[in-house]
Parts: structure tokens; C-alpha cells; sequence
């Protein structure tokens, strides 16, 4: 058993401090700071974005090779956790013999520490795993100049400063394809930049819109979906988005998943808040978009390729989203490219 200790929510000091007990060599980019790690500790990637100086984004893509205890040690004031697992799964507790609770794949959790306890995260060996963490500080001057800091603050204060403050919420498909794309962004500079902390921005926003939906549904939080269904949902969206140019019929995808026409419209409901047919749609319009913008195909074939047969529907939902036909944006685009 390994034993880690950050003593920061700075993005570049956590990082620096994961080096010092991981080894591994580090990168960093404007606010961007990578660890790859390839020995006898762990193999892959953590890292920290400085999204603004109190708000910090740490993501884990890793397997430890041996188990492994990663401390969060006390600060002057105690930090808010909102922590994401993609893949694998995390255990937590406050302090290092506190009882651990578990953090399953797709699932949500926002932690506080009281101010004498530390809050510690577990990772069993040979697992490979996918664990994010925005980190909103909570300082005096980090809630005196951020006004969401000092919001969070006071919603996930306690009465009592030896109280702990845990929440484990129920699967959100959503949080997975914002983390996707926020590790899709390609982009450079101040672009980057902003794209970024927009992404994790949302990421919260989303962690914090489930907290107050398993408040209100208690209930019944994880719906009638469990986690391998839902991860069944995510690949599937996955295959529609690569292979957009099949006919897919409710009938075909049941078949394909396993899953019911009920339990495939609730969970697409659930991740996209879509049908399925209107996530097909929505995924060939988009694509058609990209194929526009980076190909030299004619609309016609742009309408093939997509799995379309019919230009003047491809031309409505096109409009609908996007405000101009499929011709007027292919021109425009044109235009852009002669005079660049």
C-alpha cells in the first residue's frame, strides 16, 4: 500500500506534488499541467487545469500497479469535492481508517471534509479507472471574490465544523460525453482556454443539477436503468455516432443492445435527453455539418452519406438547427476559405 499526500488545490502544485511520490515527466500549457507516468507505480495520465485561481479540474486516466491511498490533507479551509468516475470504480473516506463508501462508473459524488479531517480517495491495483474532480476552493479570499465559491460555500456548509458533508448520487450518462469533449478540445490559446472552462463549467453545473434531482426524486434516483445498462446506452450512442450512415430502426438497436424499445428511449432520455430517433437525427446533422465544413462533397452526397435519402428533409432539419440551408452555410463556408 502506497500513501499519497497533496497539500494544495492549486492545479500546477497538485500535479507537481503526484510527481514527487509517482515519478513521471510533466508538460504544461498556459494553465494545463500533464503527468504521463509509464513504471513500476502506475501507467497513464493525470491532469490539472487551473480553470480560474480558485476552481481547479484534476482528472485521473491510470491503472496503479499497486494499492494505493491518495490523501487531500487539510488546508485552512476545507475545499468542495465534485467528483466524477467514468470507468472502473473509487473509494472514499474521511480520514485514512474512516469507513469508505464507493464511487461506481457514471456516478456522482460532492465532498467536504471537516476542518480537522482529511478526505482520502482508494485505488485497488491492476484496475484501470477514469475519476474526475473539480475542486472549488473555499478560502477567505476565494469566497470573497468568486461569487459561485461563495455560493457553493454556503450550500454545502455545515452546522457543525466537525460534521463531514458526503453525497453519492445516482448514475448521470451526461457528465461522461462533457468529459468526453472536454478531452476532444484541439484547439490552442486563448480559445482553448475559454472552451475549457466553459466545459468545466458545465461539468459542475451538471453535478450540481443531479444533487438537487436526487434530492427531489429519493425515491427512486437511479430510475429502473442499472449500470450496465446504462454503460450498454453509452455504447450504443457511441456506434450511431461512428456509423451514422446505417438504417437504424428501434427494432435493430433493441436487438443489437439487448435492451427493450422502453429501456433504450429512457435511457437516451437519461444521456441526451433525446429519443432515439431524435438523437439519430440530431448525430447526422451534425455530421453533415463537419462534412461541409471539411470535405468537398455536393450536398447530395453529403445527404448519402449521412444515411439520408431525401435532400428537402435533409434541408428542414438542417434549417431547424442551424438557421440556414444546407447550400447558404456550404457557400458561406466557401466565401471563408477564398478569402482566408
Amino acid at each position: 500500500m502506497k500513501t499519497l499526500y497533496i497539500k494544495s488545490t492549486s492545479a500546477r502544485k497538485m500535479i507537481n506534488d503526484l510527481q514527487n511520490h509517482l515519478g513521471g515527466t510533466i508538460s504544461a500549457q498556459n494553465h494545463e499541467y500533464i503527468l504521463d507516468i509509464d513504471n513500476d507505480l502506475a501507467y497513464g495520465t493525470i491532469s490539472g487545469i487551473s480553470v480560474k485561481k480558485s476552481i481547479t479540474y484534476i482528472a485521473f486516466d491510470i491503472e496503479f500497479k499497486k494499492d494505493l491511498k491518495l490523501v487531500n490533507t487539510i488546508l485552512k479551509s476545507s475545499p468542495i469535492y465534485f467528483t466524477y468516475c467514468s470507468e472502473g470504480h473509487v473509494e472514499h473516506s474521511f480520514s485514512l481508517e474512516g469507513k469508505t463508501n464507493t464511487l461506481e462508473a457514471f456516478q456522482t459524488a460532492i465532498l467536504r471534509s471537516a476542518e480537522s479531517i482529511n478526505n482520502v480517495y482508494h485505488f485497488k491495483k491492476d484496475m484501470p479507472f477514469k475519476f474526475s474532480t473539480v475542486v472549488v476552493s473555499t478560502d477567505e479570499v476565494s469566497i470573497k471574490h468568486n461569487d459561485l465559491n461563495s455560493k457553493l460555500n454556503e450550500i454545502f456548509s455545515t452546522t457543525d465544523t466537525n460534521t463531514n458533508f458526503s453525497y453519492f448520487g445516482s448514475y448521470n450518462l451526461k457528465i461522461s460525453e462533457k468529459i468526453k469533449q472536454l478531452e476532444a478540445i484541439h484547439q490552442q490559446g486563448v480559445v482553448r482556454h475559454l472552451l475549457i472552462e466553459s466545459t468545466v463549467q458545465t461539468i459542475l453545473a451538471l453535478e450540481l443539477q443531479q444533487h438537487t434531482d436526487d434530492l427531489e426524486y429519493a425515491s427512486n434516483q437511479f430510475g429502473s436503468l442499472n449500470k450496465e445498462e446504462m454503460e450498454t446506452i453509452k455504447e450504443l450512442s457511441q456506434f450511431i455516432s461512428n456509423y451514422p450512415e446505417k438504417q437504424y430502426t428501434l427494432k435493430y438497436l433493441s436487438s443489437k443492445s439487448g435492451l427493450t424499445p422502453s429501456k433504450l428511449q429512457e435511457g437516451f432520455k437519461l444521456f441526451h435527453d433525446r429519443t432515439v430517433t431524435d438523437f439519430i437525427r440530431n448525430v447526422r446533422v451534425e455530421t453533415a455539418e463537419n462534412l461541409i465544413k471539411t470535405t468537398d462533397l455536393n450536398i447530395s452526397e453529403i445527404v448519402y452519406t449521412v444515411g439520408l435519402t431525401s435532400r428537402s428533409y435533409f434541408s428542414k432539419i438542417f434549417k431547424e438547427k442551424y438557421n440556414c440551408s444546407p447550400k447558404q452555410y456550404q457557400d458561406n463556408q466557401n466565401s471563408l476559405a477564398a478569402t482566408a
